[in-house]
This record gives C-alpha cells, structure tokens and sequence, in this order.
C-alpha cells in the first residue's frame, strides 16, 4: 500500500512539473518596441487614463522623452561596466540609488506641475498600482527560479 501511495506521488508531482514546463515555452514572446513607440504606447495610455488636454500631452510627451533618455544612459553606463566585469562598490550603489531617487522625485515633481490636483492624485494612484503589481511580479519570479 505504501508502495503504490508514493508511486502516486511521484506520478502528480511528475506531471505537474511537466504542465509548468510546457507553459513556460508556449508563451509568446513579446515584441520589442522601440523607445518611441513605448513613449506614445504611455502617453496614449495616460491621456485616456488622465483625460488629458493637447497643452499637457506635449508637455508629457517631452517628459517621457527626457526620461526615456535618462534610462537610455543609466542602461548603457550599467552594461559598460557589466561587460568590463566592474561590480559597483557600496558607495557607488548608494550613490546610484539616491540618483535613482532624484530622478523619480523630479519627475513626479514635473507631473505635479503638468497635471491638475485630481489627474495627479489619479496619476500616483496609478503609480501605486504599478508598483504593487510590479512586487508580485518579482515574488512570483522569485518562487519559479528558487
């Protein structure tokens, strides 16, 4: 009887893996988008989401484009130093990650101004979302590669 209990076991935990597997390569790949594309992709999304007016969706589609850049800099300066095989110190981590900082607090500062009080309250609420999603996210990726 133990014998065909742990036979069982196996054959579940078996198949399972087998499902995960399978669901891991039939997912369609994503299609790549250049940063223009992602930028009007965003800014379409928050003029519906937003109600924005002509005035403000120039004046954030300028901000997309600035911090489109930004990243663009911080993605090419941290793939110079990965491929030399340089690893930051603490302090330039640090130093990243106040930066990091900086350049979020700008942006929601340029926002504040772009937007009225209630399309900014709905853009953080947004933000939160994304954040909270973005959190499980990583969990769940986290829980597949452990």
């Amino acid at each position: 009887m133990k014998k065909l209990f742990i036979a069982a076991l196996l054959f579940v935990g078996v198949a399972s893996f087998a499902q995960d597997a399978d669901q891991k390569q039939n997912r369609e790949p994503r299609e790549r988008l250049t940063p223009e594309q992602r930028n009007d992709k965003q800014l379409k999304k928050l003029t519906s989401d937003l109600n924005l007016d002509v005035n403000q969706q120039a004046q954030v589609k300028q901000l997309l484009a600035d911090r489109s850049a930004k990243a663009e800099q911080f993605r090419q300066t941290r793939q110079a130093n990965k491929d030399s095989n340089v690893k930051p110190t603490a302090e330039e981590r640090t130093a990243f990650r106040k930066q990091m900082m900086d350049e979020k607090n700008d942006n929601d500062a340029k926002m504040k101004a772009i937007l009225n009080a209630d399309q900014y309250n709905k853009w953080t609420s947004i933000q939160e979302a994304n954040r909270d999603k973005a959190k499980e996210k990583m969990k769940e990726y986290r829980k597949e590669n452990n």
